[in-house]
């Protein structure tokens, strides 16, 4: 058997570190959110653009098509449902890149703070995402 030491040097965590390590908690923590609620307006964009597509195989103009607005359902034309199912996709479109320009912000800080603490801690610190 072959064993390895490691030294772990004595570093000292000041304050000022402190504050960075939370800070890197507390952003990854907001990204992992930010990226779930991307992926659930993901969801939400393909179940408008599935209804949109089965829309567009109706033949009957003078059926009406019930469309969810809060509670309720209101009864539109053909017409009318398929530009409110745009509109709803151009809004989740556009929040979704919201998000995803918030992501990228909060990266960059994630990646600043990463050679702030490595740079000090070197192997005594990991702030790799845990994949499991």
């Amino acid at each position: 058997l072959k064993r390895t030491v490691y030294a772990v040097e004595d570093v000292n965590v000041t304050f000022e570190d402190q504050q960075k390590i939370n800070k890197f908690a507390r952003s990854t923590n907001r990204m992992t959110e930010l990226k779930d609620e991307i992926e659930a307006k993901k969801k939400s964009l393909q179940n408008l653009q599935d209804a949109s597509d089965d829309l567009m195989m109706f033949d009957d103009d003078s059926l009406l098509i019930p469309y969810q607005i809060g509670d309720v359902f209101i009864s539109h034309s053909q017409e009318e449902t398929q530009e409110m199912l745009e509109t709803a996709k151009e809004v989740l479109q556009q929040e979704m890149k919201e998000l995803e320009g918030r992501v990228s912000a909060i990266q960059q800080v994630l990646g600043d703070l990463k050679v702030k603490l490595y740079a000090k801690f070197g192997n005594n610190i990991n702030l790799e995402a845990d994949e499991s």
